[in-house]
């Protein structure tokens, strides 16, 4: 497979082996905010985008929807070396752009400026950059563009899109809040609730619930999370899960219970919202990040200023 045109490998931070790391690939609009940016790009063209970018080359962006998340991987790490210098299950943070190298010295740049531990730099001319997540042994892929997203989880990585916003960077440790069906979970039940109604959608789990609910787009990146938060007590980890979910505990629960008792996949805390907004509840939480497939959910995170992403 050809390797990306540009690749800048950053010095100051000690690199990871992929075959062990966390591998996350975010591209220059879900971590920085390049919205102007974008509209110039859109608006004059590549040139005139390459000469304002190389013209602001050292006045940093400011932070994206994932910035936080990024923010709070390192804090992770951090706490995972002090208790062991010799682990090599870290996370492993590579911005992918279609940026030009020329252009791309202002995002490098702006990384540095805010001690960003991003070990990679892929500078990608071709039109669908996600052709390299797989030999990046990326784990979850975070970006600003629906088309890239669509196709890197057709490529099988855990993918969502990003929607600008602004974000108060919350607090460590890191938490992460999933949604269930169309997730962490197939959308098996979502597809028998659309044909049959609710009675069909519960009838249909009643008499599946020994059998462990189909592995969803971000469950690898779940359970990858789930490894590297077994390393720590309940009480010291740096890493929070969530799982929030529009089904009901009572007649829709027990099925997702069993199944990630079947994984062996850790949650902190479950929310079974039984149709109820999810954004109280996340408001609560302060998540880093917060992946659902409903986009009246997404709008609802954003209303809270919770960095939210969408997997479509």
């Amino acid at each position: 497979m050809a390797e990306p045109e540009s690749m800048v490998i950053n010095t100051n931070v000690k690199q990871k082996d992929p075959s062990t790391a966390l591998v996350i690939a975010v591209t220059t609009r879900a971590i920085f905010n390049l919205e102007e940016e974008h509209k110039l790009y859109l608006e004059k063209g590549k040139e005139e985008y390459t000469r304002h970018q190389q013209a602001n080359q050292d006045k940093p962006l400011p932070p994206g929807t994932a910035f936080a998340f990024v923010q709070a991987v390192q804090y992770v790490n951090k706490k995972i070396l002090e208790s062991n210098p010799a682990e090599r299950d870290l996370f492993d943070i590579l911005v992918l752009s279609n940026n030009s190298p020329e252009s791309g010295t202002r995002i490098i740049n702006s990384a540095k400026h805010y001690g960003l531990e991003i070990s990679k730099f892929c500078f990608v001319s071709d039109e669908d950059s996600t052709q390299y997540l797989k030999s990046h042994g990326v784990k979850l892929f975070l970006s600003a563009d629906r088309t890239d997203v669509c196709n890197a989880l057709q490529r099988g990585v855990s993918a969502a899109l990003v929607f600008q916003q602004e974000v108060q960077a919350p607090s460590t440790p890191l938490r992460v809040v999933f949604d269930g069906d169309a997730v962490l979970f197939s959308d098996e039940t979502d597809q028998i609730f659309q044909e049959q109604g609710l009675e069909g959608a519960v009838q249909y789990e009643w008499a599946m619930e020994a059998v462990p609910i189909g592995e969803g787009p971000l469950k690898a990146f779940a359970m990858h999370l789930g490894k590297m938060r077994k390393k720590f007590s309940q009480e010291k980890s740096p890493i929070r899960t969530y799982l929030v979910t529009a089904r009901s505990g009572r007649d829709m629960g027990i099925r997702i219970i069993k199944t990630l008792r079947e994984w062996g996949l850790p949650i902190d805390e479950a929310f079974f919202m039984d149709g109820a907004p999810k954004g109280p509840i996340l408001a609560q939480i302060q998540p880093h990040i917060f992946f659902d497939d409903g986009l009246h959910n997404i709008q609802g995170a954003q209303n809270v200023g919770v960095p939210s992403a969408w997997v479509p």
